[in-house]
């Protein structure tokens, strides 16, 4: 079983490996060296041979002098290794130069496994050199003959050719170790003998111990390889530059000086190359739970419909992750890879913050951490790196400017571009409205325990993303919610590209002065009731917000008819301006309600009157909106009467109460966004307008013949 696991991991190692190989020449000749070069490489001392310091591939090509044929079976091994011996090179020579052939031609072995029976041999061969293994060597220590070829594997990032020789060292070890164990038995006579075999025993587990730590190590940096030659097969719109950068190649070594965190950074950075959906990631995690009975059946069923979806371009990379989290189930347990994974993210976006779209996934990341404690310190950590001298320098260049400052202004004050901006600043509300959720969220659960895979324990390096993310402090929720109040007042300036705003004058001078400090720090922020000068400024700039805001809903419903595919926003999924508006006007101290009111009279200024219906339920005080509402039913009958000069218009105004028509006559249509609406329309919304007004008000007589007015006008004439 082991066998055919070990068997179909390689397979798959090679075939993503061949896809991503390098062009090789046929004219390559292994295993032959002119006489000049070969005498060059060597030098001799006494009766010992030696090789001079010579380069990696120089040191390779005397390996495949001496040995490449017999790896192919095509010499043999048995004279080669005593002609070798005899001239006068020591065994650990031999092995050195044997395992550099070994480990650099990966390739080939892969392509012919009947080398592994040739390794076998040769090293068998050289292990029963003299001085090869030391017979008196302290059984409870380790082999320094086994520890050489360990230490090549480990520092070998060729992990098919190591994990396959290390099998074969693995085989002749316990080989050794066994005839020798047999050897002391056989000769025990007393008591004092018997201790020997005991401490050969030891001897025996110490060194099978080291292997098998050594292959679970090599199989499952094997493995983690595999993955990263994988690629998605739908290439990508738009691929960065930093995206194109090769991935380094992993082994053992690296693994293990590369910290706790080392193999989900590395998987990150192959995430972040491949550019797929945080979805992707909990797909493949969950995939392991298909076979859980307990799970409801539709949530299976729904999984494995997106799985086959996910198929169509990722090939084999669902599977593969499968393994991976698997083999890896602390190092890569998905809070870990989100984590890793979004800081991986932020790092190639604050390379080139164009790349909006890096910070955007960064946030999706983030947003799938479930642990709160890892989802608070990941946020924070980036705030603090990347975002807070960006988001200030934005900030006070939209407050010198007073509006949405031109590109030329945001590449100089924020270094990017007016449109990668504003993706910045959504970005950024996004962030700290994840802050203050993960905030509420962590005294509801505990910080994880940060474990490590057995075979992984003696890592060493640099501290990991996640443990730095435990280390942070707490946030001071009321000021990162005074943050994020500024942010959305800021993404909404850009967002809509409005005039005549300055952020920061809608902050007094506390509310000011705590921007931009530590988000753990506790600071004297605004109370009590506020300046109504400040209140009013705040209320217009909301209006206008709702105002821009149902603009855009409008033109883009108009593009729509125009066009059969809708419009997309260069700043990805848009926020419900609306609804963040009366958020906004609650922490700004404005009357909610005035925002609600504004946004019913906007849809309806704009003919999008099932939509106005809708928000009329959120209005409090309809009263106040009916009487708002009156006077755009007014302005669309001016317009249908007065403004289209027809002369069933004039005769219908004739007939009209003299009130009425001195009222309509003071109506400005132009104020109107949309002229083109049905009647039949304005006699509902004039309707809805009675429904709302009480029968004691002054203007409700004034509705009662609106509706005779547009009834008149519904009626063809006679």
């Amino acid at each position: 079983k082991e066998l055919l696991k070990l068997l179909a991991l390689l397979e798959k190692y090679k075939e993503e490996k061949t896809r991503t190989a390098t062009v090789r020449f046929s004219d390559d000749k292994d295993g032959v060296l002119p006489v000049k070069t070969f005498l060059e490489y060597l030098e001799c001392e006494k009766d010992v041979v030696n090789v001079k310091k010579i380069s990696e591939e120089e040191y390779v090509a005397l390996g495949s002098f001496f040995f490449w044929k017999c790896l192919h079976g095509e010499s043999s091994t048995e004279d080669m290794c005593h002609t070798l011996e005899s001239a006068g090179l020591s065994p650990q020579l031999l092995l050195s130069l044997l395992l550099s052939v070994w480990l650099s031609k990966e390739k080939d072995i892969l392509d012919k496994p009947q080398s592994v029976c040739c390794l076998h041999t040769m090293l068998s061969l050289l292990s029963k050199m003299k001085v090869a293994i030391d017979e008196t060597w302290d059984s409870q220590s380790v082999s320094p003959w086994w520890q050489q070829m360990r230490t090549a594997c480990i520092q070998s990032e060729n992990n098919g050719a190591a994990l396959l020789s290390a099998h074969v060292g693995h085989s002749i070890a316990a080989q050794i170790s066994n005839s020798m164990t047999e050897k002391k038995f056989s000769q025990t006579v007393s008591g004092a003998d018997s201790e020997a075999l005991t401490d050969s025993w030891e001897a025996l587990s110490l060194d099978m111990e080291y292997w098998k730590l050594l292959l679970k190590q090599l199989e499952d940096c094997l493995l983690l390889q595999t993955l990263l030659h994988s690629k998605a097969s739908t290439p990508a719109s738009k691929v960065s530059s930093l995206q194109a950068e090769p991935l380094p190649r992993l082994s053992v070594k690296k693994l293990l000086e590369g910290g706790k965190g080392g193999i989900a950074d590395s998987v990150a950075k192959w995430i972040f190359k491949q550019d797929f959906s945080p979805e992707v990631l909990k797909l493949a995690s969950k995939e392991r739970d298909a076979e859980n009975p307990d799970e409801p059946k539709e949530g299976i069923n729904r999984g494995l419909l997106e799985a086959s979806e996910v198929e169509m371009t990722l090939g084999a990379i669902p599977d593969l992750l499968h393994l991976a989290y698997k083999q890896f189930p602390c190092s890569l347990e998905l809070d870990v890879l989100h984590a890793h994974c979004c800081w991986e993210y932020v790092v190639q976006w604050n390379k080139d913050p164009e790349e909006a779209r890096f910070f955007v996934r960064s946030i999706e990341h983030l947003k799938h951490i479930l642990n709160a404690h890892v989802q608070n310190g990941i946020a924070l950590m980036m705030w603090n790196t990347f975002l807070v001298k960006r988001f200030s320098a934005a900030t006070y260049l939209m407050d010198k400017v007073g509006k949405s400052p031109k590109d030329r202004l945001c590449r100089r004050d924020v270094g990017m571009s007016d449109t990668a901006m504003t993706s910045f600043l959504g970005s950024c509300l996004d962030l700290l409205q994840t802050l203050m959720e993960a905030d509420v969220s962590r005294d509801e659960m505990q910080a994880p325990v940060l474990d490590t895979e057995d075979a992984w324990l003696t890592v060493e390096g640099p501290i990991s993303i996640v443990e730095l993310a435990l280390e942070q402090k707490h946030v001071h929720y009321p000021l990162v919610e005074h943050h994020s109040v500024l942010c959305s007042v800021l993404y909404a300036v850009m967002r809509f590209s409005l005039k005549t705003v300055k952020p920061l004058s809608l902050f007094d001078s506390k509310g000011k002065n705590a921007f931009f400090k530590d988000l753990t720090s506790i600071q004297l922020l605004p109370s009590g009731e506020m300046d109504p000068n400040f209140i009013s400024v705040r209320q217009q700039f909301l209006l206008k917000v709702v105002s821009a805001a149902v603009q855009a809903q409008h033109s883009v419903m108009k593009d729509r008819e125009s066009s059969e595919e809708a419009p997309t926003t260069p700043f990805g999924k848009d926020q419900d301006w609306p609804v963040l508006a009366v958020d906004l006007a609650h922490h700004l101290q404005v009357s909610e309600d005035v925002v609600r009111r504004h946004y019913v009279g906007e849809l309806y200024n704009y003919g999008a009157d099932h939509l106005g219906e809708e928000a009329i339920l959120q209005v409090q005080d309809k009263e106040v909106l009916a009487s708002q509402l009156l006077v755009l039913t007014g302005q669309r009958l001016a317009h249908a009467l007065l403004h289209t000069q027809t002369r069933e218009g004039m005769e219908l105004l004739a007939r009209l109460p003299p009130t009425l028509c001195t009222w309509l006559r003071a109506m400005n249509p132009q104020d109107l966004q949309n002229t083109e609406v049905p009647i039949a329309t304005t006699a509902k919304l004039v309707n809805k307008v009675i429904e709302l007004l009480p029968e004691n008000h002054g203007q409700y007589s004034l509705a009662l013949h609106l509706i005779e007015a547009v009834e008149a006008i519904s009626l063809p004439s006679l």
